[in-house]
Parts: C-alpha cells; sequence; structure tokens
C-alpha cells in the first residue's frame, strides 16, 4: 500500500501515526534560517524534537532517558526537517535525493549505540522518500544540545530542478 501512496501522502500518514501535527508550530529560535536553498540543494538547521512548543524527551540518552526514547526524538526531528521542506518547495515528491544526514545525541560518555539512534531518523526519511530517503550519514555523542534536547538533526537534500 505504501508503495502507491506519494511521498506527501506518506509523510501525512506517519505525521498521524506519530501524533505529530505538521501544521502546527514550526519555528526557529533565532537569527538564522531553518532552511536555506542554493541551486538545487536544500541546507536544513538542526532541528530538536519539539512539538507544540516543548522539547520532547529533554535529557541525556543513557541516563534519562532509553535508547527508544532517543529513537522516538530522532524520529520528531526528522519530521520537522521534513516539514520545513515541505514549507519551502511545496511537496516532498519534489525531492530528488537526501545527501547528508547528521544525528547529534546528547548521551553519557558509555553510551554507544549512537548509530541506532539515528536509526530513528533515518528509518523515517526512508519511510517517507522511499529511494530518494537513503543518505549518507554521520551520529555524533556530544555533551549538550539547545533547551536540553537529547536529539539534534540536520541535513542536506537535493530537489529536482524544476522545483
Amino acid at each position: 500500500m505504501t508503495e502507491r501512496m506519494t511521498c506527501d501522502e506518506r509523510f501525512i500518514a506517519l505525521a498521524k501515526e506519530l501524533n505529530y501535527d505538521i501544521n502546527g508550530e514550526n519555528t526557529v529560535g533565532g537569527n538564522y534560517s531553518p532552511l536555506v536553498r542554493h541551486h538545487d540543494e536544500l541546507y536544513i538547521s538542526g532541528m530538536v524534537p519539539r512539538t507544540e512548543g516543548k522539547i520532547q524527551y529533554p535529557g541525556r540518552v543513557g541516563l534519562e532517558l532509553t535508547l527508544e526514547d532517543a529513537q522516538a526524538a530522532a524520529s520528531i526531528s526528522a519530521m520537522r526537517c521534513l516539514a520545513f521542506i515541505v514549507d519551502a518547495i511545496g511537496s516532498l515528491d519534489k525531492v530528488r535525493a537526501l545527501l547528508r544526514v547528521t544525528v547529534y545525541v546528547k548521551s553519557t560518555p558509555d553510551f554507544v549505540d549512537l548509530s541506532e539512534v539515528a536509526n530513528g531518523a533515518s528509518d523515517v526519511f526512508s519511510h517517507v522518500l522511499g529511494d530518494a530517503g537513503r543518505h549518507t550519514r554521520t551520529t555524533v555523542g556530544v555533551y549538550q544540545l539547545p533547551k536540553n534536547a537529547a536529539i539534534e538533526v540536520d541535513m542536506i537534500a537535493a530537489v529536482h530542478p524544476s522545483t
């Protein structure tokens, strides 16, 4: 069934499944742009897992948060990235490829399952964008992220030239 759905339809269905309001507040907290377009590339700023103005899953992975919590937080961040793309170009079906994704994980020094955390974001991109959602990825463990968020995701996407 999902094979016949458009990227936009899969995005909306996943948002409903995750109880994520894609039409809600998707703002940034400073003097920067959440998305910059340069020719056929979109550069999406780091997105923390915020919904309804509140950070979801605050804390440190391996201390207050489990691997599953962190994966859920990564999926929210990924959905926010996609929502900014929709806002900018009108449709996820115009995405040609995700070129690069970076996932930052605020974790304890002994938490080593960083790639598994990042799968929460990668699974969203693959599910929503299909083959266009295949991407290179770097996952980095960090000491701190904005607003006590456990996860931050940024990315670079290529869009079809006529978009």
